[in-house]
Parts: C-alpha cells; structure tokens; sequence
C-alpha cells in the first residue's frame, strides 16, 4: 500500500481538536458540554458586517485581487494608522485567515532546516505551519511563576544559529493571555536588528488588552521596516472566525513581493468575507469598549473562582482571553479526556485544552490546560465549579 509522507507523519495534532470525538460522544449520552477549550468567542459579530453581506447585490461571484480588494487594503492601512501603525495598502495581502498569513510569511521568509524561535508555551498551530514548511522550532521557555513575561534577551541570544531566521512572537498572546511591555517589544525589536533576524508578531488579539494597559506593535518601533511582519485576523477582533480573513503587513518590499507568490498560488482570498471584513471596520468604538469591559469582567470572575481551588496554580492576563492553569495532577491529557469520558455533574461537564501541545518541549505543560474565557458568566462559574468537583474525584 502507498505511504503518506514523513512530513504528514510529522505533522502535529491540534491540543484543541483532538478531543473532539469524546466531546462529541458524551453529548451523544446527554451530558452538556462547556467548552472552555477553544477560542470561539460568543460575542456577536457586529451587525455592519453581517447586513453588508446580506444586503449585497453581487451577480457574478467572481474572484478577487490576490492581495485582497483594493478598497479594503486601503481602509486596513486606514485602521492601522489609527493605532500608530504606519502602513500603506500595498504593505498589505489579505489571506484566508491569520493562519494563511503566517504560513505565506514562513514560507516567504525561509527556507528548509533553518530555525525560528518562539517563547512557549505558544499558539499550537505554529508547529504546524512550521513542519508544513520543513522549518525547526526553537522554542524558549517563559514560566508560569513569571506570569509568563518575555524571557531574558541574553536567553535568546544563546540560541541564535546561522540557521536562524525570524524570532515570532504571539501578542497578546494564546495561550497564556500575556501582554508584553513596550520595554519588552523593544528589546526584541533591538535584537532582530542587531543579528539581522525578521520579527514576526502575530496581533490578532490587539484590541483585546486589559488594567489600562496598550498593546505595542513592532511596526510602531522606528527602524523596523526591515525586520518586521505582523500576522493579523478578523476572527477574534470582530468574532467573526467563520470569515477565514486575515493578512500580512510588512514595510519589506522584498517579503510582501515573494509572499504575493504564494498567494497568487492559492488564487484569491473569498469575497463575500471580504466584504464582511471591510464593513466591520466600521464598526464603532462603544463595541470594543463593551467586549473588553465583558472579558475583563469574565477573567476577574475566573482567577478568583480558580484562585479558590487548592493545588491550582493560575497565570493572570493581561489580553486575549485565555489563561493557563497548572493542576494538582500528572498528565492533564488523560484528565481532559476522563472529564468527557467518565465524568458529569448534574448532567455537565466541561472540557479543557490540554496545554503539552502548545509547548514545543517535551515533557513540559503535562499539568497544565489552557481555559478560553468565552463562556457567559454564569456558565463560566458553573464550569470552573464542575472542575473543582471534577478534580476531587479524579484524586479518588
């Protein structure tokens, strides 16, 4: 029988999606699932964007510009400029979501064998996107005891090689819901310039930051035009995730130039979501004020609800709307997996990300989990309630 290959073999599974099938048996057996694994936000999508669609008289659903519609790149450099970000349309392809952005940029910016450094514990996926383009993971370890903050700069030192490509970057970041400083973003930005490296920052979670704190870019640091790339999405930022809208933004002629390549291999990105993506730039600002004021509340309402629970260790974030949880246990993947299996309270029970595969260090994260904070609050007490329960009888 033909085999598949020792790249597919590589390919990681999704931390997130591989518990998929118990979730959906239990359901099967009429337990209630709340799902704390995965960021789906259950806010609305904004009502702009839907109507642009709904009320769109389109006759011929015809492609689109590779590098997303003129008129929509126009307006994200628009948006951009509102946060201190100065860009032009042409530093700008639109993607079939963030994920497509990262992989044309990894794909753009290197080549076999060579090396990219990531802080973990990060966003699963990138180890995919990684092996997909035959790439190694250098990942350099933040703690939970330091709330996750960027390591020391002399730690990443140690690690750069002639292999060595782009440092990337998740801020703020999934999983942990760090935030980074601007000192931190600066340092970075110093190092990437001093080794001639790229800094790759995935800002899909930019608007989502909270305790008065701003989000940085790397873009908004002055002599970054070479170096820097942001992986941006309007999956979280408008909770539209079903969009698949992302983009690329470099002031790299050279990067955007080789990534339009890709892109042009793919065709275009879709155009009903696009319009959706455009409208929803104008949506107000009262929107984002309510959903931060709403996740704020979420996160104080979680950290104190697990701060509750003995053996647990618990980072605060600062952004997105995740948080990790180190648990009083050994393998977090078999008590995910129990808590779907063999466990209900009331008819509920909740299932958890597993947080080993957002780490690329073997043996690290075994007991811990990521919880996604989109759940209303009343569920979300609920849920951490059924955990603490949940945890007591898997002791026993």
């Amino acid at each position: 029988m033909p085999s598949v290959s020792k790249k597919g073999l590589s390919m990681p599974e999704s931390p997130i999606r591989k518990l998929v099938p118990f979730a959906e048996a239990a359901k099967k057996r009429g337990t209630k699932v709340l799902h704390l694994n995965i960021g789906q936000p259950d806010i609305k999508t904004p009502k702009i964007a839907l109507d642009a669609v709904k009320n769109n008289t389109i006759e011929v659903l015809a492609y689109s510009r590779t590098e997303g519609s003129e008129t929509y790149r126009e307006k994200l450099a628009a948006y951009y400029a509102k946060n201190s970000i100065p860009v032009a349309a042409d530093d700008i392809i639109v993607t079939t979501g963030g994920s497509e952005a990262l992989s044309f940029v990894l794909g753009s910016i290197a080549d076999a064998d060579d090396e990219i450094i990531i802080p973990e514990p990060f966003y699963a996926n990138y180890n995919g996107f990684a092996t997909g383009s035959g790439l190694k993971v250098v990942p350099i370890i933040s703690r939970i005891e330091d709330n996750f903050a960027l390591p020391a700069i002399e730690a990443f030192e140690k690690l750069i090689t002639p292999k060595t490509k782009a440092i990337l970057i998740c801020n703020p970041g999934n999983p942990t819901g760090y935030l980074y400083s601007k000192e931190e973003i600066k340092k970075l930005c110093a190092i990437v310039k001093k080794y001639d490296l790229f800094l790759i920052a995935d800002e899909v979670y930019r608007e989502f930051t909270y305790d008065g704190v701003a989000h940085y870019s790397i873009l908004q640091e002055e002599g970054m035009e070479a170096h820097g790339i942001i992986v941006d999405s309007v999956s979280k930022r408008y909770s539209m995730c079903g969009a698949r809208i992302g983009c690329l933004v470099s002031k790299n002629k050279a990067v955007v130039k080789t990534a339009m390549k890709f892109a042009q291999a793919r065709l275009s990105p879709p155009t009903y979501a696009q319009i959706a993506s455009e409208a929803a730039l104008e949506t107000p600002q009262k929107y984002f004020d309510d959903v931060k004021t709403e996740y704020v509340s979420r996160r104080n309402l979680l950290i104190e609800a697990l701060e509750e629970i003995d053996g647990i260790k618990v980072a605060k974030p600062q952004g997105a709307f995740y948080c990790i949880v180190e648990l009083p246990i050994a393998d977090a993947d078999n008590f995910a997996q129990w808590l779907l299996e063999d466990f209900s309270l009331n008819g509920e029970t909740v299932m958890v990300a597993p947080a080993a595969g957002f780490y690329a260090t073997k043996g690290l994260g075994k007991n811990q989990v990521r919880i996604a904070y989109v759940l209303e609050k009343e569920s979300l007490k609920r849920a951490v309630y059924i955990l603490k329960e949940a945890l007591k009888s898997y002791k026993e």
